[in-house]
């Protein structure tokens, strides 16, 4: 849980940047991001490469292999995978192709079982991925199964969240996360439940449908009633981290009578997480964990929106919800709605980013689409392809594509020159 010491501040920065008429001083010039960010084929297979083959990627909570032996099936970054709960209580992530002749070891998309065996030829292994069982042995001559087993992928957790990297070189997922591992201890991720995950499909690139999620100059245009009376898009706090994470914590607008706004701060049906903190509880504290997730956190659930690249101007959003146990109440949607048909719609909420996020893909796709300028208050977004191009490599990004590394990490948490510049200003009123 943040200190008091760091709550006070962040309080005081909402007042400053509501006050401020300009941006904070010495912060860069962002300079035009290249309109093929976002429209290159070129682009997209670098980021397919070099991002999210070497990105910690949210993949599944324990619920969904709950007992020693269950596995899923997972593809979401383009490549095959098992998820799999071992025998011996380990969660572990391979290759889901058999060492034999390439064929997916399990078909089903989820199931439980003491032993994986291929279909095709019944090459059988362990749920640590060994190779145990191997019919006709005899006619293979100097096959050692000891080192056939299945082909491993980094896999960690986070609580109750796992997490996989397709390389093997990458640093920890505690590393990766940096200061937030801490900051999300108040959370409880190793205590919420699933409750809700439901996919749809976007007609844009990913980076246009999770930029609408990244900034709150557009709240009040295209949210007026739904968002707009929970977050104040002036006394908004940024704060950017290392390896491209950020996170905003804003206020609802003072004259707000929180009861009667659309309940996600207060909703009497779910349990709250009792170690929340100040901000957690009363205002909206939102994270965007490099590369594709982003989700307001509080005192009620943990609801990330998650963004996978299914083409150049394509994507699959996944609306999740956590939350602790809801016994035999009502089970938390916080993102989907019924649609009448027995399944699931994206709340109008969603519906308001997801539906312009295809309209701006259409426009930046002609010719008028030169470049994107970007103000202090979409720094975040900035700071974000900084990182895009840092994982692709700044050698391999054409610089008819690249964007200037400007934001230096005199920018990046732990530093903070606002903090300092308040403070003068305090000292000279």
């Amino acid at each position: 849980m943040m200190n008091q010491q760091t709550v006070d501040t962040i309080k005081q920065l909402m007042e400053w940047e509501a006050a401020r008429t300009a941006p904070p001083e010495g912060f860069p010039h962002l300079p035009d991001m290249p309109a093929g960010r976002y429209t290159s084929q070129e682009y997209y297979d670098l980021e397919q490469q070099y991002i999210w083959k070497k990105s910690w990627l949210f993949a599944a909570h324990l619920d969904e292999v709950p007992e020693p032996g269950c596995f899923m099936q997972w593809d979401n970054a383009g490549q095959p995978l098992i998820i799999v709960h071992g025998m011996d209580g380990v969660v572990r992530a391979f290759y889901n192709t058999c060492r034999h002749r390439g064929a997916p070891v399990v078909t089903v998309q989820r199931g439980r079982s003491a032993r994986l065996m291929c279909g095709y030829h019944n090459w059988t292994y362990k749920t640590d991925g060994e190779l145990i069982g191997v019919p006709e042995a005899q006619d293979f001559t100097g096959l050692d199964k000891s080192c056939r087993s299945l082909i491993s992928v980094r896999c960690e957790m986070y609580g109750k969240l796992i997490y996989v990297n397709l390389d093997d070189n990458a640093m920890s997922l505690r590393e990766w996360m940096g200061p937030i591992w801490d900051e999300w201890e108040e959370f409880a991720f190793d205590k919420v439940k699933l409750a809700a995950r439901q996919s749809f499909d976007l007609k844009c690139n990913w980076k246009v449908a999770m930029e609408a999620n990244m900034e709150v100059y557009h709240v009040p245009f295209i949210h007026p009633e739904t968002v707009a009376p929970l977050v104040d898009a002036k006394r908004n706090v940024n704060t950017m981290y290392g390896n491209g994470h950020a996170r905003m914590i804003a206020p609802a607008p003072k004259n707000t009578n929180r009861a009667h706004v659309r309940a996600i701060d207060n909703p009497p049906e779910w349990k709250s997480i009792e170690t929340v903190g100040e901000l957690g509880r009363t205002t909206t504290q939102s994270y965007t964990m490099f590369p594709n997730w982003v989700s307001p956190l509080s005192n009620f659930f943990i609801p990330p929106l998650i963004f996978w690249p299914t083409s150049l101007n394509t994507t699959r959003l996944e609306l999740i919800t956590m939350a602790l146990d809801w016994g035999d109440g009502p089970v938390p949607d916080l993102w989907t709605v019924p649609d009448g048909k027995g399944g699931r719609d994206m709340s109008p909420i969603i519906q308001e980013d997801t539906q312009f996020g295809e309209a701006i893909q259409k426009s930046m796709e002609s010719d008028g689409f030169k470049s994107v300028p970007l103000s202090y208050q979409e720094a975040r977004i900035y700071s974000f392809h900084q990182t895009c191009d840092k994982m692709i490599g700044l050698d391999r990004v054409p610089s008819h594509l690249a964007v200037e590394q400007v934001i230096g990490k005199e920018w990046v948490y732990p530093n903070d020159p606002r903090v300092a510049q308040m403070e003068r200003q305090v000292e000279n009123a």
